[in-house]
C-alpha cells in the first residue's frame, strides 16, 4: 500500500523516479527500489515526500485517505 501510494502520487504529478530522486538528492536506483517495496524508506524520505505532495505522512503510509 505504501509503495503503491508514492508511485501513484509520482505518476499523478507526472513525474519521473528520476525528477523525485534528484529531489531527494538519491539515485534513480533507490528510488526505484522504494516504490518495489525493496528497501525501506527512511522517514526523512517519507517527510520529504508529504512535502513535496503536500500531503500527510499519514496518507502515505495507508493510514487515512484524507490527503
Amino acid at each position: 500500500m505504501i509503495y503503491e501510494n508514492i508511485r501513484n502520487l509520482r505518476e499523478d504529478h507526472d513525474k519521473t523516479q528520476k525528477e523525485l530522486a534528484d529531489y531527494l538528492n538519491i539515485k534513480q536506483t533507490t528510488y526505484s527500489k522504494y516504490e518495489l517495496g525493496k528497501i525501506n524508506i527512511p522517514v526523512e524520505v517519507f517527510i520529504k515526500l508529504a512535502d513535496f505532495y503536500n500531503v500527510s505522512v499519514d496518507y502515505l503510509l495507508g493510514r487515512t485517505k484524507n490527503k
